[in-house]
């Protein structure tokens, strides 16, 4: 979920970094940070988050009976 209460303060998520390269985030507050660290100034951005994709359903367990009306 992209807007939970209890979301991972780090800095790959904050509104004020910036990608440097990919190892690296500049920070206007601490200067050039990694992605895991964190400060008291992080102000989440739901846009940088790129959730796990949810597991696909099964369908072979189903028979052609279960999807006529």
């Amino acid at each position: 979920m992209l807007f939970r209460k209890d979301i991972e303060k780090i800095c790959a998520y904050c509104a004020r970094s910036g990608q440097t390269d990919s190892e690296t985030l500049l920070c206007p507050k601490k200067g050039f940070v990694s992605p895991d660290n964190h400060c008291r100034h992080f102000r989440y951005d739901p846009l940088k988050r790129k959730p796990s994709r949810s597991k696909l359903v099964d369908f072979g367990q189903f028979k052609e009976e279960d999807f006529k009306l």
